[in-house]
């Protein structure tokens, strides 16, 4: 009898503890990519709040600025992150290929890492 239990424990994602087994339904892909993207983002995000807050901490408004900037990247962040994740496993899932959770996490962090190459290139162009 097959097994239809989802892995949706983040303490098993994180940990990329799911030994032998692969990801192979939507739910289960698209949110381990999401949770590796989110988790990943959450890192960048809090990094660059912590650089802008000790930067800023003079400025008379700089707590407010950076929290506001930290908040409204983040959820730009996690909302993409979200929509890429179910392209991702809706790609995987079409195609009838089941999903290692190394590929999650290399998929969630590489949202990250695109995000802020992109990012950084589009700050460049303005200079």
């Amino acid at each position: 009898m097959k097994d239809y239990s989802i892995n949706l424990s983040v303490q098993q994602v994180l940990s990329l503890w799911v030994h032998g087994t692969v990801l192979e339904h939507f739910t289960e892909m698209w949110y381990w990519v999401f949770l590796w993207a989110l988790f990943s983002s959450l890192f960048v995000h809090g990094a660059v709040g912590l650089l802008m807050l000790v930067m800023l901490q003079r400025h008379k408004q700089g707590r407010l600025i950076s929290f506001i900037l930290v908040s409204v990247g983040f959820l730009a962040s996690v909302t993409g992150g979200m929509i890429t994740s179910a392209a991702v496993a809706g790609v995987y899932r079409v195609a009838g290929k089941n999903m290692a959770p190394l590929e999650a996490l290399v998929f969630g962090v590489g949202q990250t890492v695109l995000a802020v190459i992109i990012s950084i290139s589009r700050i460049l162009a303005t200079l």
